[in-house]
């Protein structure tokens, strides 16, 4: 099974740069003016511009790109946190949150420049073994 991850941004550029310069992916392929592949992670990622107040889906709320909550997001896995903060946040990235530290290791919240939350996580020697139980 494969896992692509798709994200809607408002620009394609815009988004290319942040994903790209901020976090630390890579430009895979074009697929027109509005879709990107990026690479560089366990999954594919597409980026897809997406006007704001379109609507996604019959019954959806229309596309905003101000900070909005969604269950799912983005956790990235960095070796080192602050220096990945630091680069996040040069790019356009927001801190919700100050890093704290976790059994796991250390953790940040932030949002990207279009309203997406995603975490940036700097795992320890034991990961999240250390928080793992028996199935």
């Amino acid at each position: 099974m494969d896992l692509l991850v798709n994200i809607d941004v408002p620009d394609i550029e815009a988004g290319l740069a942040f994903y790209t310069e901020g976090l630390g992916f890579v430009l895979g392929r074009r697929f027109g003016e509005g879709f990107v592949e990026l690479t560089g992670a366990s999954s594919r990622v597409y980026l897809l511009a997406n006007p704001p107040g379109s609507v996604p889906a019959p019954g959806a709320a229309p596309r905003a790109y101000a900070r909005h909550w969604t269950p799912l997001h983005l956790d990235v896995v960095v070796d080192d946190l602050d220096a990945a903060l630091a680069r996040a946040e040069a790019a356009g990235a927001v801190r919700e949150k100050e890093p704290r530290a976790a059994p796991y290791g250390r953790i940040v919240l932030m949002a990207d420049p279009f309203g997406n939350g995603f975490c940036l996580i700097e795992f320890n020697g034991q990961g999240y073994d250390a928080i793992a139980q028996d199935g």
